[in-house]
């Protein structure tokens, strides 16, 4: 297989697409779109997700210190892409892309209802990196669609095609093996 080295960059892929919502002390609910959220510890449950300084959920999410990551599916790929690529400081995301915002149990943040997968954090630390923040979160709740939930009361993605995201492009995540481990033979 052949190979060619590149310049140091910033390609993992693929990543989830992750529609994050947070809303200030006033009322004002926004959503940005990010691929750079991931998995960071299990006990207690966190994750992190990392946002440019001067984008407008920035210092809506460090002044309450709490967001939402709400995992959209590939038929939203367009909500997705225009939460993104539009600033809250012009409009109304929720309004204009006919999203519900939802109060779960944090205090400023909502969820969003059309998302099937709803990931409510509280962040515990700031770190700065240079063109982002990480913000590094505790998992305080997840709320999740009921045709997600197997038999045994557990997450499972079945058939939802959840969206991802490599480099410039969305993709579509979906199940493939039965469980971690499949591969193993008995």
């Amino acid at each position: 297989m052949a190979k060619q080295s590149l310049n140091p960059q910033t390609i993992l892929a693929p990543l989830p697409s992750a529609l994050i919502s947070c809303g200030d002390k006033d009322g004002t609910n926004n959503i940005i779109t990010l691929a750079w959220v991931g998995v960071v510890n299990s006990d207690p449950p966190m994750i992190s997700i990392s946002i440019r300084q001067p984008r407008f959920s920035h210092p809506i999410i460090a002044e309450t210190r709490e967001f939402v990551a709400n995992i959209p599916t590939v038929d939203m790929a367009e909500i997705a892409d225009g939460c993104g690529m539009v600033s809250g400081r012009d409009l109304d995301k929720f309004s204009r892309y006919g999203l519900t915002p939802v109060q779960g149990t944090l205090k400023y943040a909502p969820y969003i209802e059309e998302c099937p997968l709803n990931v409510e954090c509280q962040v515990k630390q700031i770190i700065n990196l240079g063109s982002h923040d990480l913000f590094l979160a505790e998992v305080v709740n997840i709320y999740v669609e009921e045709a997600m939930i197997n038999e045994k009361g557990r997450y499972d993605p079945g058939d939802f095609k959840l969206l991802g995201f490599s480099g410039k492009h969305y993709l579509a995540a979906r199940k493939i093996g039965s469980r971690m481990g499949f591969s193993k033979k008995e």
